[in-house]
């Protein structure tokens, strides 16, 4: 996969083949871009967090409609975050190497959605980028490019580790999710692929997002060794543009995370405008869509921006969302390896079509006529620009010109009736003298293929939507074996995993514990703290009550928590109220998780390697904390949120256990 040819792409950014309003289809010009394929991205963020809780069969039934071929978005491409100890979005992902001399390759959800990925799809493609890195990667420095041969051998552990312990292929890999690439490591972490038999798997970089998405396409043409590292170039949010050196490279272009916008129907409509308009106009022959499903807690930032939402393991409520049906439009008809037609482009009324080709006869077409406003997507700002309704006739040659007919699929968004129609199927068009004609409206998306095989699959309704129980234990004895996170804690900062303490003859032999001793190298801004959230963000008034074990003597602490109102990169500045508990023999409660603002303080005689149970009752503006049934505070409560989850968590990167966790709500 690695070429030290530069190849100049002359071809203009757009090529469209017109008579009038008549459109052209022909591969007697040559072939434009290979097709990579469309996905979806698992993490950067714990973004698939609360699926792995699903009952069956609505688990399988969520998964079917993400991976399933000819069911629902039949996605080609996997990217799942190589989890890094630190908060990268809405929420931390447990390494597979917590400490220098632990390696574990069963942590976490993403090599178990892998396979479940590849069950439904044996072809997927599957890619892995760091966000964050544990600390001991660098250090205690925060640029774990200074330690090149470390960093580059902890990621290839991962992929070893996948094919080893799971049977999974990694096709690609990435450097260091948006931010500056370094030269040095890339060649190493070339060299050590290479060493180890992963010559196949294919760098892509730098991904990132502006001003820097595409810098590293000159940087390429500039530097021969970078050009000859580099397989994909790949850009995040490229508002469908791409700039000339990234076309002269000859590398294939990718928007390597995009979409990132609310998954109602304008989410719909900005999904299948990239899908078309990122080949249109910037060449990018893969999209992977940031994320793949909004299944984490609403209030957590960016709430809802997947593919589809699966938010509520306690009820089984899952929806299929508008983006799943625009993707079907593409990845039913078309598989990676497919190539574009060098005759694709913008058309005369507005929107803009695509056409693919196996080269074996099939072919492909896509048109989207989705309008300025009902498909504007998070970033970057969408230019104002006009759709009006039209005819258009298309006119194949060159292979295509024997073909008679063509398969006819359509969605419909109707913003003023809510009447949408997603992927249904209509009469097969037939071509005439080589040509067909279509009437287009504004706000469809259609797809005209050879293809015979694609569906709008179905599974029975889902149960109703419901509120997270408002009374809620768990002793963490029941535990998934697959997975090391107890259900429904979404931790924020640290990484809180069962634990099986063989010291403890008790009845606290199985727990859940902190286990982030070190300040990782983080993404966002992470906390000093630990922290792990978990219920219904409209909880008010609510008891919540913990067994605790603080295993680090002195200067140790826990904590539990009721209305706590903020996760993911601003969680530092998480609110609420705090009840926390410290080796040293004293407690506090807090209006803010970095102990900042203390409501009352004193002394609990409370030391490590203890068990005790903390209890923190919050009604309207009153709180009431205990310590093993001992009153040790009543008072106001006054300057806190209104309202916001339960929490636990630990008063620095610290080892400490949680046990017996209750919580009940009015």
């Amino acid at each position: 996969m690695h070429s030290s040819v530069v190849v100049v792409y002359t071809a203009a950014l757009c090529v469209c083949f017109t008579y009038g309003d008549d459109y052209i289809l022909d591969d007697k010009l040559g072939l434009g871009r290979t097709f990579d394929g469309i996905g979806g991205l698992s993490g950067g963020g714990a973004t698939s967090r609360l699926l792995v809780n699903y009952a069956e069969p609505y688990r399988s039934q969520i998964l079917d409609y993400l991976f399933k071929p000819n069911f629902g978005a039949s996605l080609h491409i996997l990217k799942v975050e190589i989890g890094g100890d630190a908060q990268t979005t809405d929420g931390t992902e447990p390494s597979h190497m917590h400490y220098e001399n632990d390696e574990n390759y069963f942590r976490g959800y993403e090599w178990w959605l892998m396979k479940e990925a590849k069950k439904r799809n044996p072809n997927i493609t599957l890619i892995g980028l760091p966000w964050a890195f544990p600390g001991w990667i660098g250090h205690e420095k925060s640029w774990p490019y200074d330690f090149p041969d470390i960093t580059a051998k902890y990621v290839v552990s991962w992929i070893v580790g996948a094919k080893q312990y799971h049977d999974l292929d990694i096709h690609y890999i990435g450097i260091w999710n948006e931010k500056k690439y370094d030269l040095n490591y890339i060649k190493v972490l070339r060299d050590t692929l290479d060493r180890v038999g992963f010559s196949h798997i294919a760098i892509i970089a730098a991904d990132g997002y502006k001003p820097d998405d595409w810098q590293i396409a000159s940087d390429m043409l500039a530097e021969p060794l970078l050009f000859d590292l580099i397989d994909v170039i790949g850009a995040h949010y490229p508002g469908t543009e791409t700039v000339m050196d990234a076309l002269k490279t000859g590398k294939a272009l990718w928007a390597s995370e995009d979409f990132s916008t609310y998954n109602d129907d304008v989410g719909g409509g900005c999904w299948a405008r990239l899908l078309n308009q990122n080949y249109v106009n910037g060449r990018m022959t893969a999209t992977i869509s940031w994320n793949l499903l909004a299944s984490y807690y609403e209030r957590l930032p960016f709430g809802r921006d997947g593919l589809m939402t699966a938010q509520e393991p306690w009820s089984g409520n899952y929806v299929v969302e508008s983006p799943i049906w625009t993707t079907a439009h593409t990845t039913q008809f078309t598989q990676p390896g497919w190539s574009y037609l060098q005759t694709v482009g913008h058309l005369k009324s507005g929107g803009s079509y695509v056409a693919l080709t196996d080269r074996r006869g099939n072919l492909t077409v896509v048109i989207e006529t989705m309008t300025h406003n009902d498909s504007v997507c998070i970033r970057p700002p969408l230019p104002p620009y006009d759709v009006t309704p039209c005819n258009v006739t298309f006119y194949l040659k060159g292979s295509f010109a024997s073909i008679s007919q063509l398969q006819v699929w359509r969605t419909k968004f109707d913003f003023k009736t809510k009447k949408h129609v997603f992927l249904q199927k209509l009469d097969s068009v037939k071509v005439s003298d080589g040509s067909f004609t279509l009437r287009l409206d504004v706000d469809e998306v259609y797809t005209l293929s050879t293809i015979t095989t694609a569906q709008k699959g179905t599974h029975p309704d889902p149960p109703p939507s419901a509120p997270f129980p408002k009374l809620y234990e768990d002793d963490f004895n029941v535990r998934n074996p697959s997975f090391t996170e107890a259900p429904h804690f979404a931790d924020q900062t640290g990484v809180f995993e069962y634990f099986k303490n063989l010291t403890d003859p008790g009845p606290h032999v199985y727990t859940l514990r902190q286990v982030v001793t070190q300040r990782p190298v983080t993404w966002a801004t992470d906390a000093n703290q630990a922290i792990s959230v978990i219920g219904d963000y409209s909880w008010r008034n609510i008891v919540v009550t913990s067994d605790v074990f603080i295993e680090k003597p002195g200067t140790g602490g826990v904590f539990i928590a009721a209305r706590a109102d903020r996760g993911g990169s601003g969680v530092q500045g998480c609110r609420g109220v705090f009840f926390w508990v410290f080796a040293d023999g004293t407690y506090r409660v807090t209006r803010d998780l970095m102990g900042k603002s203390v409501l009352a303080e004193g002394k609990s005689g409370t030391s490590s390697s203890i068990w005790y149970t903390l209890s923190l009752a919050v009604k309207e503006r009153n709180a009431t904390v205990t310590l093993d049934g001992t009153s040790l505070w009543d008072g106001g409560v006054d300057w806190v949120p209104k309202y916001g989850w339960a929490a636990i968590g630990t008063a620095s990167f610290e080892l400490a256990q949680f046990d017996n966790f209750s919580v009940e709500a009015e």
